[in-house]
């Protein structure tokens, strides 16, 4: 069974950073772009980062683009997304997910394979 695992979330005051993480198991993680989306209270789903499955390609929102970055390790099967200079409009619950290809177009659909459930973040002013 697939399965994504975020973790790393926590309350952190504006201009701080936080790590979050991706673990995967149950599918041939190698074969697969991981891409990171959130969603703030009332509102819809927004997709914020993405990596390819090998060459590393990487794809990022205007809204934390120079702030975030994303990286992953295949012996790890782990994708993690750095956050760096946060702000209280990053408040969100953070999900992590699989797809076949890291485009901004596929971060916008955000029709991924599998997901995870979810990590919360909280920026305070």
């Amino acid at each position: 069974e697939a399965q994504l695992v975020e973790s790393g979330g926590g309350l952190v005051q504006a201009g701080g950073s936080l790590r979050l993480s991706c673990a995967a198991s149950g599918f041939n993680f190698d074969d697969y772009a991981i891409g990171w989306f959130r969603q703030a209270p009332g509102k819809g789903r927004e997709g914020i980062s993405c990596i390819s499955s090998r060459n590393g390609r990487t794809s990022f929102t205007d809204s934390v683009k120079g702030r975030f970055t994303i990286s992953r390790d295949n012996a790890k099967n782990t994708v993690y997304l750095e956050m760096n200079s946060l702000k209280p409009e990053d408040t969100a619950v953070y999900y992590c997910a699989a797809d076949d290809f890291c485009t901004i177009a596929t971060l916008t659909q955000g029709d991924y394979d599998y997901w995870g459930q979810g990590t919360q973040v909280t920026v305070s002013s």
